[in-house]
């Protein structure tokens, strides 16, 4: 079993709806460990609204390229196009792997952590929320350290917008 951050992202449409639908459907193969509260950014790369983000914690039962092609298939299924879109421009949906726990994974298609996890406020302070005491396995700080100095470096770029829009169906408790 690997357990592993996804980020959420999402300016375009509503990112809560997006993010519930997603959380719901890696959910039916994967084990909802956690989320964390809604966070709004201010975006990178051209002019367009603000962001919303969030992180889930995920027990995922195969190997990460499989839970990437799962989390591409659920973008796709979203309406994003990863071959016409502007590099850094709105989104639908943004699934992304930032980090998984003991694992440094080098591939074609696929890197853990994500070679910018390190630097983003806006992916950094939803997974402190989760891991926060976890290890960055390549810079050796914590991920609650490396938010906090990425809060640092820009405090008014991320703002706390409320609870996750839905508890998914494997942290319900009875």
């Amino acid at each position: 079993m690997l357990f592993v951050v996804v980020g959420l992202g999402a300016n375009l449409g509503d990112p809560a709806v997006s993010f519930a639908a997603a959380v719901e459907a890696l959910a039916a193969t994967g084990e909802i460990v956690s989320v964390s509260q809604l966070w709004r950014t201010r975006p990178l790369g051209p002019t367009q609204p603000d962001y919303g983000n969030a992180a889930l914690l995920l027990r995922w039962p195969g190997d990460p390229r499989g839970l990437l092609h799962r989390c591409r298939e659920l973008e796709a299924a979203a309406g994003r196009d990863r071959v016409d879109e502007q590099r850094w421009g709105p989104r639908v949906l943004d699934l992304d792997l930032l980090v998984a726990q003991n694992l440094v994974w080098r591939g074609l298609e696929l890197e853990l952590p994500h070679p910018r996890f390190h630097q983003r406020a806006f992916a950094l302070v939803p997974a402190a929320e989760l891991v926060g005491d976890w290890v960055h396995p390549i810079g050796g700080k914590t991920i609650a350290q490396l938010a906090e100095e990425a809060r640092t470096d820009d405090p008014d770029g991320l703002i706390a917008s409320g609870p996750f829009p839905v508890t998914p169906c494997s942290l319900q408790t009875p």
